[in-house]
């Protein structure tokens, strides 16, 4: 049984019960000797990281989970993530069935799905800045009316021992924009874009143009391990903006490249295994007749 005394709660208080949830967990932890702290939000959210904590709990819809996930995968953190939407992909606890899958995580009968992460970073002008991980997705697009935008992939390939990193230009888009996403992520955007749909828990990168203007531009899958480069052209006009997980941004200029790799920690959901996604699947996608959403 693992020695847990210190709990971080994510309170999204967009979600009414929110707050009468939360208070509820801190009492019941309470009982345990657990000390919780809150981190509540309505807007923006601007979380410093710090610990260490045992477990954390993430109440609201699937934005609040990567929002979490994206705060404690670098503390290697596990997230029990309460769902207070509908029907979330990856919030997959319902409010009443918390208390027995802590405890059942506690005494090491719950499972951890373990989910591959993105770390994403932008070259400027010879410049390196990290904007951060990622574990549904980074979109690439136009910053305001829909217009074309030109760039360039490239995919930079594991080096062996005493050689180079070798280099293959995936292909020139000329699109919408451009999504890169998880296994996690292929749920989200990307399959609203045509692209496959991943076991969650597989390590796989993928590139999903968005209307693309060549047809034969299609989505490909990469392995884990290939980094992945995108270079904004340097005659592109229009504005481009970066998305990471739909919530943080960084506007795009001229010759900026994005280099997308294989974060070194992973995301840790509890209770959000294979079973529950395809339950999800399941529903959301109308395979059982039934029809759902998904609430951030």
């Amino acid at each position: 049984m693992a020695k847990l005394n210190r709990a971080l709660l994510f309170i999204n208080l967009h979600k009414p019960d929110a707050k009468t949830l939360a208070e509820e967990i801190r009492i019941e932890l309470e009982k345990w000797n657990f000390r919780s702290r809150f981190f509540t939000f309505d807007d923006k959210p601007e979380f410093e990281r710090d610990g260490p904590y045992d477990a954390a709990f993430s109440l609201g819809g699937d934005g609040t989970v990567l929002y979490a996930a994206r705060a404690m995968a670098p503390l290697e953190v596990p997230i029990i993530p309460v769902n207070l939407g509908t029907l979330g992909f990856i919030a997959a606890v319902h409010p009443g069935e918390w208390k027995e899958t802590f405890e059942n995580w506690r005494q090491g009968k719950a499972a951890v799905s373990r989910r591959f992460m993105l770390d994403v970073s932008v070259e400027r002008r010879g410049s390196m800045h990290t904007l951060g991980p990622c574990l549904n997705d980074t979109v690439i697009s136009a910053s305001g009316i829909a217009k074309i935008i030109r760039l360039n992939v490239d995919s930079e390939l594991p080096a062996a021992p005493g050689e180079n990193a070798e280099y293959i230009r995936l292909g020139q888009y000329r699109s919408d924009g451009l999504i890169v996403a998880t296994p996690t992520g292929s749920t989200a955007y990307s399959v609203a874009a045509g692209g496959p749909i991943l076991e969650p828990e597989m390590e796989a990168i993928i590139i999903n143009p968005i209307c693309p203007f060549t047809l034969s531009n299609r989505p490909i899958v990469l392995p884990p391990r290939e980094t992945v480069i995108v270079e904004v052209e340097k005659e592109q006009r229009s504005g481009v903006l970066l998305t990471i997980d739909g919530q943080v941004t960084q506007i795009l200029e001229p010759g900026d490249r994005i280099y997308l790799r294989q974060a070194p920690y992973q995301a840790q959901l509890i209770a959000s295994g294979r079973i529950a996604f395809y339950k999800a699947l399941r529903t959301k996608l109308s395979w059982s007749g039934v029809t759902g959403d998904s609430n951030a």
